[in-house]
């Protein structure tokens, strides 16, 4: 097999094509052939080694692939050779075979193509747990998306439309404005030549969004919070936009609004029955066509670096992937 491995954790550059030898699944693994894995913000934040998980080295980069089984350990038993299969399993994706852990693998159905396997897990499964369960979005009401454009973003869209709410996708484009338009958003908001609270109240009648989904952070949070409506949602999905915003808590104060932290991961570990029922909603969700990934574009393995450079210049529509 090979793989870009990563033995320094000083970013994108120290990354090298290496070959390894292909291993052999444990208790509880399946080893996975891996035909697409997707780029997403954390795999650029661990190898600069600035994420919250810091693998031991040295390590294969890439949490998010889809492949078909090759091998299967000791007690697999809901997995078998040659099924096809999306895992999420924090690192191994960027590589033609990596082993993963079987209970982090989910079947494909029939018709449920590698691309969007690989693009699927995390940004459906982050935007669903914050709206569905951490935001408690009700059919009618306002959302606001922030990075719209992006994997989570576009999720977001598509995940808020699914239970009928209304929403405002805000994007630093016309040209991203324009995709959102294309999944479904009620409006948009260029940020970079609209002042996004005066947007919001023309929008929304002076009311505000009911729930803001931020992944972005950065010099948008504050607005986007002073905006909020009365009992608004504030949704901390993520901070693509570099700084962490300091928010005055005088705000939700005044606002009788929440704001409410998005960690699907720990979700997913905590309370794998619930994190299963999701999961499950979403891949119905997907065979009726309400949902869909967004893909960019495809890029050949071999061109990992240039796919990271994409990403880092936030230019990327939708999800990055990978293919072999």
């Amino acid at each position: 097999m090979h793989a870009w491995l990563c033995e320094n954790p000083t970013g994108v550059d120290a990354l090298n094509w290496k070959e390894l030898p292909t291993p052999t699944p444990g208790p509880g693994q399946v080893l996975v052939k891996i035909e697409a894995a997707s780029l997403n913000f954390p795999d650029l934040l661990i190898v600069q080694n600035k994420y919250q998980m810091k693998p031991e080295l040295p390590f294969v980069p890439g949490s998010e692939y889809a492949g078909t089984v090759e091998a299967v350990g000791e007690g697999v038993t809901h997995l078998k050779v040659g099924q096809s299969v999306a895992c999420l399993s924090g690192t191994g994706g960027f590589g033609t075979h990596t082993l993963a852990p079987a209970k982090l693998c989910m079947p494909l159905p029939a018709g449920f193509p590698a691309t969007d396997g690989a693009a699927f897990i995390m940004t459906y499964a982050t935007s669903h747990h914050a709206l569905v369960d951490r935001a408690s979005l009700k059919a009618g009401e306002t959302v606001l998306v922030l990075g719209a454009a992006g994997g989570v973003g576009t999720a977001a869209i598509q995940i808020a439309k699914a239970m009928g709410a209304k929403v405002i996708a805000a994007a630093s484009t016309d040209e991203k404005c324009a995709l959102c338009m294309t999944l479904g958003a009620d409006a948009t908001i260029n940020y970079t030549r609209e002042n996004l609270r005066e947007a919001l109240k023309s929008l929304t009648d002076g009311k505000g969004p009911d729930v803001v989904y931020d992944p972005v952070g950065g010099e948008l949070a504050e607005p986007a919070f002073r905006s909020i409506a009365w009992r608004g949602r504030y949704l901390v999905v993520g901070f693509a936009g570099g700084p962490i915003p300091s928010l005055p808590l005088n705000l939700p104060l005044l606002k009788g609004a929440s704001l409410v932290g998005v960690f699907w991961g720990d979700f997913a570990r905590r309370e794998p029955q619930a994190n299963a029922a999701m999961m499950g909603e979403l891949a119905q969700w997907y065979g009726q066509g309400k949902i869909k990934p967004v893909l960019d574009r495809t890029l050949p393995m071999s061109e990992l670096k240039a796919a990271y450079a994409l990403m880092g210049s936030r230019s990327v529509k939708g999800k990055l992937v990978m293919v072999n």
